[in-house]
């Protein structure tokens, strides 16, 4: 049983559930849903228990699915996730975990990540998500800055803790029968009572989670969220997709990321649907489908480089495709979405937000969608261009950035114990995104590139995501990514990375053949003059580490490879 909520729980669900309600109502309407919307801000709110408990209690509708790669299900049913999760809460609490504490969760799309982000989440303890690709340096780096004091792990990943210093509690999961020593068995917890009572109420600017970033230029930032920014600012992310209840939603995310948290877990669940997995440990496009078909899938979200393998795949294998496909990550190529509307019949929709925030500008259901553009701000967020140079807002093309005047729920706290980082990214009024945009007449925008990464050659602003795409259209690519090259003349000059696809050879011929296809579709001062082939440096998290091509391109790192030159 779900213990009673108080007059002040029960609003603030009906106020959750309200603010959800017009966004499902308006679902294909936008302009309907940014005028209705309002963000709910209850002064103390707990998802877990004023969301997800409510919602669970005697529903036994399919909250969590997992298909194994050997075929092995586990289906978990709302009601079901809700007692396993207070049985973890209970035990975790008997173990000393407290309101306020910090916990490295390092789990894969298993069960029992969804039972311990939920039962954390009841204890009001603060979770470090993590993904199991970390090795000891990275956690050691987490453990400490992070000042965790218990730690959530899988089995065969204890050992990278041995020589992790700190006094943390140690939990494993997956260790019946096979006791590690000095580690907790997770699956003891399933003895504990499934009725949860609350030891104190949740404020809803308690922290909730800390999420180191991926790194991409510098050592990670540590991203604080509280019970709101994320719980209740991805009411906009689950309109974005175009979630309903019912609905069977694939994500395919790997734990321990924002975007996991985004449409595997809150997304979802305040649409009351099924969340989908396949686990596998090598992509198999073919298999994919196969259990998108059996599972039902409905909606289905994935990282560009995804869509980018499942286009060389036969799309026409997928029988019932799904009703919304949206990608995000990274900007998605008009090639890529392109070939999937000509397969599929159904266009991807563009999403743009970061770890700091909810969805912030989207293509949702029923707009009208404009080759390139990322579409338009969600409902709750008030998006300006800032020109980076001037300060001046309301540009036609600048930085992408919210006005605090009208904060939206879904934005982070904080730059955790980095004061000066975080005035920086709130200067002004503003939270600034580095990431570079421009609007149209109106109001779509089209991404640019980070700031850091748009750069000069001939004194022409180049931004790589244009000069990529056009890449991409051409057969022989996979993957590219387009960095400055120094020239005594220009300044720099375009040169791309190119991963090639299956059947190309990485010669001087093919390396003709993409500077004559850039040729024929960039205007000269775009042109790419270098073509190096090689396999792009990336994040555990899948992003490119541009900063690496940088340096490489410039010689001042790597071992210089082969150049073809215009």
């Amino acid at each position: 049983m779900t213990p009673p909520a108080s007059t002040e729980a029960t609003e603030a669900t009906e106020a959750f559930r309200a603010a959800r309600d017009i966004l499902l109502r308006h679902r294909t309407d936008y302009a309907a849903a940014r005028a209705e919307f309002a963000w709910p801000r209850p002064a103390h709110f707990n998802w877990a228990l004023d969301w997800f408990d409510r919602i669970a209690e005697g529903n036994e509708g399919t909250a969590l699915h997992i298909v194994e790669e050997d075929g092995e299900e586990l289906s978990i049913t709302f009601d079901g996730m809700r007692s396993r999760s207070n049985r973890v809460a209970n035990w975790l609490r008997a173990r000393g975990v407290r309101a306020g504490d910090r916990v490295i969760v390092m789990l894969g799309n298993q069960a029992e990540l969804w039972e311990t982000l939920l039962a954390l989440m009841k204890l009001r303890a603060v979770v470090i998500p993590s993904t199991p690709q970390l090795g000891p340096h990275e956690l050691n780096d987490r453990v400490g800055r992070g000042e965790a004091r218990h730690v959530i792990v899988r089995g065969e990943d204890t050992p990278k803790f041995a020589d992790v210093p700190g006094d943390y509690t140690r939990i494993a999961v997956g260790t019946t029968g096979a006791p590690r020593e000095g580690w907790l068995s997770y699956e003891d917890a399933y003895e504990a009572d499934d009725t949860y009572e609350p030891d104190g109420v949740t404020r809803a600017d308690d922290t909730l989670l800390l999420y180191f970033t991926s790194g991409t230029t510098a050592l990670p930032k540590l991203v604080e969220h509280t019970h709101v920014s994320y719980p209740v600012g991805h009411l906009a992310t689950m309109y974005w997709i175009g979630l309903q209840p019912g609905d069977v939603h694939l994500n395919i995310s790997s734990p321990g990321w924002a975007k996991h948290a985004w449409s595997n877990f809150f997304a979802p669940w305040n649409a009351e649907a099924t969340i989908f997995i396949h686990n596998y440990t090598r992509f198999d496009a073919s298999r994919l489908m196969a259990e998108m078909d059996r599972a039902g899938v409905t909606s289905f979200c994935a990282p560009p480089t995804v869509w980018r393998m499942l286009i060389q795949a036969d799309l026409t294998r997928l029988k019932s495709v799904p009703r919304e496909i949206v990608a995000a990550g990274e900007p998605l190529n008009p090639e890529v979405i392109e070939h999937v509307r000509r397969v599929w019949g159904v266009t991807i929709r563009d999403g743009f937000g970061q770890t700091e925030t909810a969805v912030q500008v989207a293509n949702s259901p029923g707009q009208p969608l404009k080759p390139g553009s990322m579409g338009r701000p969600t409902p709750g967020f008030d998006v300006t261009l800032v020109d980076p140079a001037t300060g001046a807002a309301g540009v036609d093309e600048g930085e992408i950035c919210l006005d605090l005047s009208q904060r939206p729920a879904g934005l982070m706290t904080g730059y955790h114990g980095d004061p000066e980082r975080t005035a920086a990214a709130m200067a002004d009024g503003y939270y600034r995104t580095g990431d570079i945009g421009s609007r149209d007449a109106e109001g779509y925008l089209t991404y640019v590139g980070r700031s850091d990464d748009v750069f000069k050659a001939s004194d022409y602003k180049i931004s790589p995501f244009e000069l990529e795409s056009v890449l991409l259209e051409h057969e022989a690519v996979a993957e590219a990514a387009i960095v400055p090259s120094p020239d005594p003349v220009r300044l720099a000059v375009p040169k791309a990375y190119v991963v090639l696809a299956g059947g190309w050879t990485p010669d001087e011929a093919t390396a003709r053949l993409l500077i004559a296809h850039c040729r024929e579709r960039l205007a000269p001062y775009k042109r790419v003059r270098v073509v190096e082939f090689a396999d792009l440096p990336k994040t555990i998290s899948g992003k490119i580490r541009r900063v690496e091509l940088r340096a490489h391109a410039a010689g001042e790192s790597g071992t210089p490879g082969t150049e073809y030159r215009a």
